[in-house]
């Protein structure tokens, strides 16, 4: 299993971002898929979820209403559309999915500037 994220960056405040994580390795059809984002020095946390059909989305409290999650199974692709984004949503993005074994993405970096 592979899973590979993409579309981070640098942002201001209040700007938005779209992040990508393609899955390899899997009959990605059948798993629930996850984001978690890392500062340094913290733990893990969970931001989103969505279940096989794209049907169910479930969201941390701070990121509801900003942040929403999708994905397109013709593509093996989750995404996650981050608007109005804030200082504290700077951190390490990271794609996951449990198959037996929790299977995490390289990461991508987001920063947003006050």
């Amino acid at each position: 299993v592979q899973l590979v994220e993409s579309g981070g960056g640098l942002v201001q405040a209040g700007g938005s971002l779209r992040l990508s994580c393609a899955a390899f390795g899997l009959n990605f059809n059948d798993y629930i898929m996850s984001w978690y984002r890392q500062t340094p020095g913290n733990e893990r946390e969970w931001v989103a979820r969505i279940s096989v059909s794209g049907g169910r989305t479930d969201y941390a409290e701070s990121v509801k209403g900003r942040f929403t999650i999708s994905r397109d199974n013709a593509k093996n692709t989750v995404y996650l559309q981050m608007n109005n984004l804030k200082p504290e949503d700077t951190a390490m993005y990271y794609c996951h999915v449990l198959r037996t074994y929790n299977y995490w993405g390289q990461g991508t970096q987001v920063t947003v500037s006050s």
